[in-house]
């Protein structure tokens, strides 16, 4: 199985209809097939900059697409619950073992509570993931209700990941409304998140930085 078939198939688009769904009630930004389907592309984009093989970046691109199912069990753990998933959805394929099993190390590793970057394919995921910051991703309409994620994402008006093999930097620029939320709200979500893409980075022999309205500040 590739990743052209992961996209298509039907258990796994229901598991993210349903999971989007319930984080929906508890108030959650958008974790839809929108957002697997561009991590996974960013995902396969970064191991690509960098040199790795094409089965890498395939391994990569599944895990990003499959890597936030597990919120059709519960947004808590879902990191864990969706490798599980994963794991038996994959082992209907013919998707090798060493393969499955680094499939699903890298989605059970995702996440900033529990997870680590520990080889290429989880840390082009996870910073994949952690870069996915954008106001298309806030469902409530009405400003008046937002919490601080939908006031941080909603204050980005322009997001764009650039990978420099050449100068071994990978660079976060975010176009931020300083109206809509305040720098100290952005690090109070994201410091956690953005600490873990620079560990991640160094695995890929790499630099993290984060630069917000063409100012570095990490």
């Amino acid at each position: 199985m590739d990743y052209e078939e992961i996209k298509k198939n039907e258990e796994i688009r229901e598991y993210y209809e349903k999971g989007n769904a319930i984080l929906a009630e508890l108030g959650f930004t958008d974790h839809s097939i929108a957002h697997t389907a561009l991590v996974a592309t960013k995902a396969g984009e970064i191991l690509k900059e960098f040199g790795y093989s094409d089965h890498d970046v395939e391994l990569a691109k599944i895990a990003g697409f499959l890597h936030d199912i597990g919120n059709v069990i519960n947004r808590k753990h879902h990191a864990e619950y969706g490798a599980l998933l994963a794991n038996e959805i994959l082992k209907e394929t013919d998707l090798p073992l060493e393969d499955r099993i680094q499939v699903v190390s890298a989605i059970a590793n995702h996440d900033e509570s529990t997870g680590v970057a520990s080889d290429p394919v989880t840390s082009a995921l996870i910073i994949a993931d952690k870069s996915d910051v954008r106001r298309s991703r806030v469902r409530e309409k009405n400003p008046i209700l937002y919490d601080i994620h939908d006031r941080v994402n909603h204050a980005v008006t322009e997001t764009r990941l650039e990978c420099n093999k050449a100068e071994n930097l990978i660079t976060l620029h975010l176009t931020i409304d300083e109206t809509a939320c305040t720098m100290y709200e952005y690090f109070d979500i994201f410091l956690g998140r953005m600490t873990m893409c620079s560990k991640a980075a160094r695995i890929l022999g790499a630099q993290f930085s984060l630069k917000v309205n063409g100012q570095k500040v990490l």
